[in-house]
Formats: C-alpha cells, structure tokens, sequence
C-alpha cells in the first residue's frame, strides 16, 4: 500500500485531498501548523477506512522547515511514494501596504519549503526509480497580478521550476504533476483577504482535489483545472503583457 505526504493538509484543498487519496486506499502522512485539525482529519479517515495516517505539526513557513519535516519523517521510518507540495497562501494588497515579515513567510511556504521538499523526498526517489511529485501551482502563474504581485510571482515560480524537474526526473522513473488552479472555494480568499467576488462561482476544494488526483494517475505534467481556467490561459498567449496585467488589475478590483 502506498504512502502520500501532503502538506498544508488541515484545511481546504489539502484537506480535500487527504479525503480522496484515503478513499483511494492511500496510507497518510498529513502535515500542517494545526495539530488538533489534523487530528480529527486522522480518526474520520480511520473510522471510515482504517488506513494509517500519520499527523505532522509543522510550520513550512519558516527556513529550516524542509530539513526538519523530512527528518521527521526519516525517523518514523516512513517510505514516501507521492509528495504533495501543497501549502501556500496569498496576499492581496498593494505593493507599498503588503507586510514585509508575512511577504517573506509566503515566499518561504511556497517556493523556498517545496524547492527543498521536492529535492530531499525527489533524491530518495531517483534512488528507488520510482515516485511522483505533485505541485500546486495557480492559474496567476501565467501572468503579472497587480494587487497579487508577490504571490503571482511565487507561483510563476512553481510552474517553472515543477516543469523543469519533471523533464529532468522522468529518465529516473519519477513523475512530476502540476496543478495550476483558478479561483478555488477554499480558506485562502480569507487569508489572501482577496476580492470573494472572484471566487463566488468558483468550483469547490474538493472539485480541485478530484481533478488533482485524476491527474496524478495519469501521469499528466501541468494541467489547470476548469474549461474557463484553460480558455484564459490559451488566451493569454495572444494577449500583449502589459494588456493581460491591466485586465488581471481590473480583475483584482
């Protein structure tokens, strides 16, 4: 039986994803700042699948996180066949008014922790010849977000470097998946403080957490979720630069 790590699993999409990999006969390492979530993620999963599910409290904002979270997991004598990189969150603000300090904790959660996650679990894989990594991206990757400006950045830098790993790890039998979701019914507009108006038809966590896992098994490289997501991202091909990131700003507001 095998073994998925997900981080960021207490809430929203990763805690979506936590339900569908268990229903899918997956053993569990879930891992989040907010134990007493995780823990009641655990025993409805063991209650309704008796898997194992192992809860890691860890905050992944903070630098030395990767190293103590794949150590931790070492000790356990875990054996990891699927990372989820997860965790991360936005900030919605303008470029003088966005918090420096909580700025530097995203960039850290969601480039510097998975770059280092993806390297130290994705070594043991080459190793093993087998495993698979899946990155959750957005659909801002694809462009400049005013008003969005560092997390669009971050996540530009996911899709870019996910894309990058999956062409060198694939002759080792590693598979990389990246997701690159739009608007998302989730926590992160609270935490984003992001316009909610956006994300009022969007589809759910656990339509996001379906589609992941439906790509995860077939192997898919990167893939946005949502016919919409796909038209605007094709479209943006066509579109000069500083025309999409006007419209994205308008989009913003």
């Amino acid at each position: 039986m095998k073994t998925v790590l997900i981080t960021g699993a207490s809430s929203g999409i990763g805690k979506e994803l936590s339900y569908v990999f268990a229903a899918n006969g997956f053993n569990l390492v879930l891992v989040a700042r907010r134990t007493d979530k995780l823990d009641d993620i655990k025993n409805e999963i063991f209650e309704k699948h008796q898997l194992s599910v192992e809860v890691i409290s860890m905050d992944l904002s903070m630098l030395e996180s990767a190293d103590l979270l794949f150590n931790e997991v070492k000790s356990r004598e875990l054996h990891i066949d699927v990372l989820i990189n997860n965790a991360g969150f936005g900030i919605s603000a303008k470029f003088e008014k966005v918090d420096a300090g909580t700025e530097e904790q995203m960039m850290i959660l969601n480039m510097i922790s998975l770059t280092k996650l993806s390297r130290l679990f994705g070594a043991k894989m080459i190793d093993e010849g087998e495993g698979h990594i899946i990155n959750i991206s957005s659909a801002a990757a694809f462009q400049s977000v005013p008003g969005f400006s560092s997390y669009a950045a971050s996540k530009a830098y996911v899709l870019s470097f996910s894309e990058a790993i999956e062409y060198e790890l694939r002759p080792y039998g590693v598979n990389v998946t990246t997701i690159c979701p739009g608007a998302t019914k989730s926590e992160f507009a609270a935490v984003a403080s992001a316009n909610e108006k956006i994300f009022a038809k969007a589809p759910t966590s656990l339509d996001l957490a379906h589609f992941t896992f439906n790509a995860f098994k077939k192997n898919k490289g990167t893939v946005a979720n949502g016919l919409l997501g796909n038209i605007m991202i094709f479209g943006l091909r066509f579109t000069p630069r500083k025309m999409a990131t006007k419209i994205a700003a308008m989009m913003m507001k």
